[in-house]
């Protein structure tokens, strides 16, 4: 009995336990915690990015990213999930590369209340001067505005504030995946109806970018780029995107002062036979409540503008099969 409550008073030493009450049901938020395209959205402290180099969300399974920080620092990660209990519980070690003797053990646990859902994140950190170490590092506050960041991410899903827009193609998945991802193709089709696109250069890759120019008939120009967050050809491809100027510098709206800064959007293929369904799912990235405000007023003319998009992509492969 005294070694089991030596092992406890250790353990809570080494501990750092952080707990939030979303409304929102358990197996919405388990979801965010467990698929990529809503993970990517939400996860970290405020003000940080991430690109996934590898996710393979089930026990043994491994996810690699590298973190952004808002002052350009990058921190390595790496996790390996050892328990998914669907809705329940997850549990993973997490370290900053493979086999890294500093990895410290987490476990997030899912209980629902009266319709809600109480999020506890426990970490058990190596030895009790690392976990001190860590709550001087901002690990408490990062904690806490990371559940934060997925409350907001699940309540914009659950409320239907993403922009989603879908649509099927006439073309087989592989045909439709060179549309969205080579420039001499994006360079026929993507943007607002009647602009060219006079500028382009794509480092198609985690961690690249598409830079790109759009002019207008009179002659007016506009800049934006794509951050490429995730590539699985043919299946998904997620990148945060914003407007630009010139030099492929992320700039505010040209349309919009409280346009948010960042877009996150993910696109799934899906193959149906000789057709493709594209989903097109997008949401704002660290926005303030206005800017979600502007957002949210301008999704019909986001439906509008893509609808009338994907109208010029559908002749454009008609074209190319002729």
């Amino acid at each position: 009995m005294a070694k089991a409550n030596a092992r406890v008073s250790d353990t809570a030493n080494r501990e750092i336990v952080i707990t939030r009450l979303i409304s929102a049901p358990r197996a919405l938020v388990f979801q965010a915690f467990t698929q990529p395209e809503h993970l990517i959205q939400w996860w970290g402290p405020n003000g940080f990015t991430n690109t996934f180099e590898e996710i393979d969300v089930r026990p043994g399974g491994v996810w690699r990213f590298i973190m952004h920080g808002p002052d350009g620092t990058d921190y390595p990660n790496h996790i390996v999930f050892k328990e998914i209990v669907p809705n329940e519980r997850i549990s993973h070690l997490h370290g900053s590369k493979a086999d890294d003797p500093d990895a410290f053990e987490a476990t997030i646990t899912f209980e629902e209340e009266n319709g809600k859902t109480k999020v506890t994140l426990r970490t058990v950190l190596p030895t009790a001067e690392a976990c001190e170490a860590a709550k001087r590092f901002g690990a408490v506050e990062g904690g806490q505005q990371t559940l934060a960041r997925l409350e907001n991410n699940v309540l914009a899903n659950a409320s239907g504030k993403a922009f989603v827009l879908t649509r099927t193609l006439k073309a087989p998945r592989e045909l439709v995946w060179k549309m969205f991802t080579q420039p001499e193709h994006l360079m026929h089709w993507w943007g607002p109806k009647g602009f060219t696109m006079h500028h382009a250069k794509m480092e198609l890759r985690t961690g690249g970018v598409f830079h790109f120019g759009l002019k207008a008939p009179d002659g007016y120009e506009m800049w934006a780029r794509f951050l490429f967050r995730e590539i699985k050809a043919p299946e998904r491809l997620a990148f945060l995107n914003s407007f630009s100027d010139p030099q492929g510098k992320v700039a505010r709206a040209p349309m919009s002062d409280t346009w948010p800064l960042l877009m996150l959007n993910v696109i799934t293929f899906d193959e149906q036979g000789e057709q493709t369904i594209v989903t097109l799912r997008g949401c704002a990235v660290n926005a303030t409540e206005e800017e979600m405000k502007t957002f949210e007023s301008g999704t019909s003319s986001m439906h509008q503008g893509f609808g009338a998009s994907f109208d010029v992509l559908e002749t454009y492969m008609s074209s190319l099969k002729k």
